[in-house]
């Protein structure tokens, strides 16, 4: 028997988060047409859809609307928890901002350190340098426009939910140590793929807002399946009613689940769906 028969989730019940890359995306940062028509079935059911990345809004966004939740219904999950979007009305529910004053110490990390750090505001991404190669990723993956703002802090009047750290993933995880160290209590420190480091305010992550705000929408947390691939997907797969892991996840991710479902190149979530329809036929 696996999680799915033990738990035996009504569809009309469930509320199913899903990570954007890695995870719903496949390799090639698209939504499969499988995987499109899988959700699709899984809301008209009556099931309820949350994209919940460390993302940006602003880059969840085209992907909300090619599941087309503006039109149908889903919700939005950005910043990594710091932000929670009901699409279809475009009414922000939750947002909690990062302290201003933490951010000349965090620039200041960034250069004792040597890696590149960047905020957002709107459609533009701040960063100490827009050449770095992580900050192209960003960029390129959310069609952010580039802004360069070295020293950083002057130029960032406007409210902040996210700054994202960024350089070689082995330095990074060293890096992570020594900022977690440094900030516990007063910001969340996690990383989203080994060359990100996602600095939230304290108490924000993925499963605090998610379980939050299932409650406020009048669902159960025990009806909340989770799937993720990333670091900062371990907090919200451990709160799940059913935790799920993608084959192609990271090792912890994979240990913390109850269940791993194909990669993201396999329609994955597909098989999610599937298991979740089993059950009931």
């Amino acid at each position: 028997m696996n999680i799915f028969e033990e738990k035996k989730i009504k569809v009309a019940d469930a509320v199913l988060a899903l990570d954007l890359d890695g995870t719903l995306t496949n390799s090639k940062k698209q939504v499969t047409e499988n995987t499109k028509a899988a959700i699709a079935g899984f809301i008209e059911a009556g099931g309820t859809v949350v994209l919940a990345s460390g993302r940006p809004t602003f880059g969840v966004m085209p992907v909300a609307k090619i599941l087309e939740l503006d039109k149908k219904g889903g919700y939005i999950l950005s910043y990594n928890g710091g932000c929670f979007l009901d699409c279809k009305n475009n009414e922000q529910l939750f947002m909690k901002e990062l302290t201003h004053e933490y951010l000349p110490i965090l620039e200041k990390q960034a250069n004792e350190f040597g890696i590149n750090l960047m905020t957002y505001n709107g459609d533009k991404a701040y960063a100490l340098d827009i050449d770095e190669q992580y900050y192209m990723l960003e960029i390129t993956i959310n069609h952010f426009i580039r802004v360069k703002a070295n020293p950083l802090t002057p130029q960032i009047t406007f409210p902040i939910i996210k700054c994202l750290m960024t350089a070689d993933g082995n330095y990074l995880a060293k890096v992570e140590k020594e900022m977690k160290k440094y900030w516990e209590g007063k910001l969340n420190i996690v990383r989203s793929e080994p060359y990100f480091l996602e600095v939230t305010e304290v108490g924000i992550n993925k499963a605090s807002t998610l379980t939050g705000m299932v409650k406020k929408l009048g669902k159960s947390v025990d009806n909340l399946i989770c799937c993720g691939d990333g670091f900062n997907d371990l907090s919200m797969i451990k709160a799940a009613g059913i935790g799920v892991a993608m084959s192609n996840a990271q090792d912890k991710v994979r240990e913390a689940a109850d269940y791993i479902t194909k990669s993201n190149d396999e329609d994955g979530i597909v098989n999610v769906i599937e298991k979740l329809f089993e059950w009931e036929k």
